[in-house]
């Protein structure tokens, strides 16, 4: 199957966003893809806001993106739009880093007045950057992802109906991109 980067847009290492994400990359390993977890948050502040495009992490970070058949991007919405840290690091890489490539946006946020950042704000840099095909996102509710205190994480029922419906339609995207690419 295909290879999968799992890209958290989180700042933080607790966030419901990055666990959100986590949980998400199981269901695309059971269905046979190999998924490489990224977590913007641990690429050096240094190597991020001082546009290092040498620094070790930021050329390991291109690497992955170049390796992978599909990108499933994860940001919480913080003033409408995705995080500063995936700014960052989109800045950071190739201007057609997603070329032929599919990506799956995903958001999460406290109020349902952020749903449309994912059409606004992160879709036309996704866009911009080459994908090939930008499947169907989703905006999920902080209060419909609960963290419990022994690390489990549980998703409101239309949350989890509606998570699998956009992740197995990416999936299926991902088994018909090498057929694309190859009718080209």
């Amino acid at each position: 199957m295909a290879t999968v980067l799992s890209v958290s847009g989180s700042p933080s290492a607790s966030s419901r966003t990055n666990r959100l994400l986590r949980h998400l990359d199981q269901r695309l390993a059971a269905q046979g893809h190999e998924v490489i977890p990224l977590d913007v948050r641990t690429i050096p502040a240094e190597a991020l806001l001082g546009a290092d495009f040498a620094h070790p992490a930021i050329v390991e970070a291109t690497e992955l993106f170049a390796r992978a058949d599909g990108v499933v991007v994860g940001t919480p919405v913080y003033k409408a739009a995705y995080s500063g840290v995936l700014k960052a690091l989109l800045d950071l890489l190739p201007q057609y880093a997603l070329t032929g490539k599919t990506v799956l946006p995903l958001a999460t946020g406290g109020t349902t007045a952020h749903v449309l950042a994912i059409d606004y704000a992160l879709r036309p840099v996704l866009n911009s950057m080459g994908a090939a095909h930008i499947v169907q996102g989703w905006f999920t509710l902080d209060k419909d992802i609960t963290v419990h205190e022994d690390g489990t994480l549980s998703v409101a029922p239309l949350a989890t109906e509606a998570l699998t419906q956009v992740v197995d339609q990416f999936s299926t995207a991902l088994g018909r991109t090498p057929l694309l690419a190859a009718a080209s």
